[in-house]
C-alpha cells in the first residue's frame, strides 16, 4: 500500500491529509504549529510537529521512503520552494507541491517537481463554470485543453440510448459514466437508456464540453 507524507496543514494540506486517509492510506501529517498537528492527530496515520526547513529532521521521519510527498506550504513560497529541493536531493520518489501562483508553479517545475497544483486557482475554475452553466455540476481539468466534467443530462437526451443521442459523433465528447441516484454506470454500452435527472461524466476538449454546457 502506498505511503503518503503532507508537509504543511493548512486548508489544502489538511484536506488531502485527511482524504487518504479515509481512503485506508498510511499518511504521515507535518507541521511546524503544534495545534494543526494535535487537530488531526486521531485522523491518520501519524502527525509531528516537525519545522520542515530542517532536512536532518526530514531525513529522522524517514521522508525518503514514502511513496509520494505532497509540499502544501501555502503561505511562504520560499520555504515550499526550498522544502521541495530538499526532497528532490533526498531521493523521495514522487514530490507533489502546490503553487500559489503561475510563476511559483513554474519554478517548482524547473527545479523537477513530479506534479504542480494549484488548488486555489482550479477550484476557481470549478466554481466559475458551477456559477455559470445551469447544468454542470463539478469540473476537473486534465491539461490545458481537455477536462472530465460532471454535466446534468440535457433534456433533449433524456429517454434516449447513447447510440441515439450519438454524443461521440455530434458533440465530440466521451460519456464515461453515468451517475444515477446514489449509483454510477461505470464505461455505459450504447443501449444505456439516458433517464431524467442523470449526471453524465463526459470527457473531451473544453471547447466541445462548453458546447454541452449551454445546451
Amino acid at each position: 500500500m502506498k505511503q503518503f507524507a503532507v508537509i504543511g496543514l493548512g486548508r489544502f494540506g489538511r484536506s488531502v491529509a485527511l482524504t487518504l486517509a479515509k481512503m485506508g492510506y498510511d499518511v504521515l501529517a507535518v507541521d511546524t504549529n503544534e495545534e494543526k498537528v494535535n487537530g488531526i492527530m486521531d485522523s491518520v496515520t501519524h502527525a509531528v510537529q516537525v519545522d520542515a526547513m530542517d532536512e536532518q529532521a526530514l531525513k529522522a521521519l524517514g521522508i525518503r521512503n514514502f511513496d509520494v510527498v505532497i509540499v502544501a506550504i501555502g503561505q511562504d513560497i520560499q520555504s515550499n520552494i526550498l522544502v521541495t529541493v530538499m526532497l528532490k536531493d533526498m531521493g523521495v520518489k514522487r514530490v507533489v507541491a502546490k503553487a500559489v501562483t503561475e510563476l511559483h508553479g513554474k519554478v517548482l517545475e524547473r527545479i523537477g517537481t513530479d506534479k504542480v497544483v494549484f488548488p486555489e486557482r482550479d477550484m476557481g475554475v470549478r466554481v466559475a463554470h458551477a456559477l455559470v452553466s445551469k447544468n454542470i455540476v463539478d469540473q476537473i481539468n486534465l491539461s490545458p485543453d481537455y477536462s472530465i466534467v460532471e454535466l446534468m443530462a440535457p433534456e433533449e437526451f433524456v429517454g434516449q440510448t447513447l447510440e441515439e443521442a450519438d454524443v461521440r459523433m455530434k458533440h465530440g465528447v466521451t460519456v464515461l459514466a453515468i451517475r444515477r441516484g446514489n449509483d454510477v454506470i461505470i464505461s455505459p454500452g450504447g443501449k444505456q437508456i439516458i433517464a431524467n435527472g442523470d449526471v453524465l461524466v463526459i470527457v473531451g476538449r473544453d471547447e466541445k464540453l462548453k458546447d454541452m454546457e449551454e445546451r
